[in-house]
């Protein structure tokens, strides 16, 4: 990681660069690790350890100050950060699967690999008119199986999620992925280029396409259709209290239907929840519609998508609020959010690929032994 690290861009002047990025960026993913949510306790907590650092990464000057971190992260490039990061950890994850045989991972038949595109505002940089100051909104492309976030875009003051998330999804991104998004990117054009680049979409239908919504509700509740060539599947979920029962149906009858204006339309679906939680019912259903065909994912398989879609939410921004206090931070000058949401991508995506279930308890862990942690940074991989 610290040699991914050393290929971010850094936009400090020479005067400016007392202390390497990679070393600054490092110190921060490491401190993350140990469980601390602040630069001041980054900062706080490497002093503290300076002799055992200084000797593991050969470093044999002091340590940065709080102002140093902010100087340094409004200047480094988020989306570099997101980049290698990811190249990284897919590697470390290839490494895992064929060992020393590098064919065998071609050879191995792998899942589908689903991407959910969220967005996701940075409330601490919010209420202040400072111009280096603005609100930070970020649209990532988040793996819903690795917990990798792949890309990640600042969405500017003069667009929204729908006209920046043309710019996110790529090429190499897209091909050969299961793209997944919320309501507000249910849009033909957005469509039409993930099927362009090889990749395929899973959507939900609301009020921003009421054509396309009413459409799916009046096919499905229409009491003489061709039920035959439905497909069912029901998934029952309990723990905590709390029950909640997920049904989907789905169909290829109206492919040909919404084809002319919703490219590669391959299914329609509709989803209804029933949570029980004590004395508490709520119900809701949903419409949506995908390019991945039936032989590509049947019912049961659909129904998984649209649940593993929420880990974007369930396990991604949610620890990142809760557990590393993304919001709660102070830090506002322009930039500097963006790359520390970046680094707490990383934290997370070690984590997962750790197969860490207890985020906190392993932060005390790393807190206790952070040459450990060290030494998950720095582990070298073959080429």
């Amino acid at each position: 990681m610290y040699r991914a690290f050393e290929q971010v861009s850094d936009g400090r002047k020479a005067r400016g660069k007392q202390y390497p990025l990679a070393l600054l960026l490092t110190l921060l993913t490491l401190a993350k690790l140990a469980g601390e949510t602040s630069i001041s306790g980054v900062v706080d907590w490497t002093r503290k350890r300076a002799d055992a650092l200084r000797k593991q990464l050969g470093w044999s000057r002091g340590f940065p100050t709080n102002s140093t971190y902010t100087y340094a992260l409004a200047r480094a490039n988020a989306e570099q950060i997101v980049q290698v990061s990811a190249q990284v950890i897919l590697k470390a994850q290839a490494r895992e699967r064929c060992g020393d045989e590098p064919s065998r991972l071609q050879s191995q038949a792998q899942p589908l690999s689903q991407v959910a595109m969220d967005g996701k505002t940075l409330r601490g940089t919010l209420g202040h008119e400072d111009a280096s100051q603005p609100p930070v909104h970020l649209l990532s492309l988040y793996e819903c199986q690795s917990g990798i976030v792949l890309a990640q875009r600042s969405v500017g003051s003069k667009e929204n999620e729908i006209s920046a998330a043309g710019a996110l999804v790529h090429p190499a991104l897209v091909k050969g992925r299961l793209i997944s998004a919320d309501a507000m990117h249910t849009q033909k054009k957005w469509c039409a280029t993930v099927t362009a680049f090889g990749g395929d979409y899973l959507l939900i239908a609301k009020d921003n396409q009421p054509t396309l919504r009413q459409d799916l509700v009046d096919f499905f509740t229409d009491p003489q259709a061709e039920r035959d060539e439905w497909e069912t599947a029901k998934h029952c979920q309990k723990g905590h209290g709390r029950l909640e029962v997920r049904q989907i149906w789905t169909s290829t009858q109206m492919n040909e239907w919404f084809e002319p204006q919703w490219a590669g339309v391959a299914q329609v679906f509709c989803v209804h929840r029933q949570v029980r939680e004590g004395d508490k019912r709520r119900e809701e259903t949903v419409y949506g519609l995908s390019s991945l065909t039936r032989k590509q994912a049947p019912a049961v398989q659909l129904l998984a998508h649209v649940q593993a879609h929420w880990r974007v939410e369930n396990r991604l921004h949610f620890r990142r609020d809760v557990t590393l206090g993304e919001d709660a931070s102070q830090v506002r000058k322009q930039g500097a959010p963006q790359a520390l949401a970046a680094l707490n991508g990383v934290v997370l995506a070690l984590m997962d690929w750790l197969r860490v279930s207890n985020v906190a308890s392993k932060m005390r862990w790393f807190d206790a032994d952070p040459l450990q942690a060290l030494d998950l940074l720095c582990l070298s991989l073959p080429h």
